[in-house]
């Protein structure tokens, strides 16, 4: 990752002196989001934290924007996912579920915007180490531009914000949230170059976050706690998004078709 992204308001909320017992402690304390499956995401302000929101302008072009997104795995991670999300203005309503993750362990998730859009192949892996850590995949999917936490603040000073991650007892969660973004979110989203992002592999199948080689955001962390697991591009719906079935499997009922809401 390019050295802006380390400042405390990219990707590096970490403060050196967190140690890995802390990691795993709060860990265990993370809030697991409980959502059903029939998510409706059809009202324009379903309630949400102010402190969810972060948008510095309005972002509002083109009226109702709907993406879908396909999480595929990154590093073997075996991770992969499904979701949507309705953006208005600069409000967004957004749900996704995700499978195959480490279990009881707090996994961060993102939607990073500012470069290429997609999400890189193994090849990206540059150092030869067989992990394709946050530094060499931000080439492809670019910086945070929204933290997907589960209360209080969405902003890229919340990367890392352990506690306020999905941690889930399983393999699998669901998140759920309706938040405000920033206007080169928004822009991203429109323009097909906002990409999803869930991080937190296991490659050494350890039932945890360990390993030698350390975190290349923070060498007090272990790199296996901060590499990419799950990732996958938002891809809006051509000719808008009315007559679109956007169920995904999830039983999402995104209430812009007629006849469904």
């Amino acid at each position: 990752m390019s050295n802006d992204l380390c400042k405390a308001d990219r990707f590096d909320p970490f403060r050196k002196e967190r140690t890995m017992t802390t990691f795993k402690t709060k860990a265990a304390r993370a809030a697991v989001p409980t959502i059903a499956l029939g998510l409706a995401l059809a009202s324009p302000a379903v309630a949400s934290a102010h402190g969810g929101d972060h948008g510095t302008g309005s972002g509002d072009e083109g009226g109702t924007t709907v993406a879908t997104v396909q999480l595929r795995q990154l590093n073997d991670s075996g991770a992969r996912g499904q979701g949507a999300l309705v953006l208005r203005g600069n409000q967004v309503d957004i749900a996704f579920r995700v499978r195959g993750v480490l279990a009881g362990a707090p996994h961060a998730q993102h939607i990073h915007i500012g470069a290429q859009g997609r999400c890189p192949s193994q090849s990206a892996d540059t150092s030869g180490d067989g992990i394709v850590n946050t530094t060499e995949g931000h080439p492809f999917y670019g910086h945070i531009g929204t933290s997907l936490t589960t209360s209080g603040d969405t902003s890229p000073a919340s990367g890392l914000a352990i506690d306020r991650f999905p941690t889930p007892d399983g393999s699998s969660y669901n998140y759920r949230r309706s938040i405000t973004v920033t206007a080169d979110v928004a822009s991203d989203i429109r323009n097909g170059k906002a990409v999803l992002v869930v991080h937190g592999i296991d490659p050494n199948g350890s039932g945890t976050y360990d390993g030698s080689a350390p975190s290349d955001l923070d060498p007090s962390l272990p790199l296996e706690a901060t590499s990419p697991a799950a990732c996958g591009p938002f891809r809006t719906s051509p000719g808008g998004p009315l007559g679109l079935d956007l169920g995904l499997d999830l039983g999402l009922d995104l209430g812009l078709n007629p006849g469904r809401r």
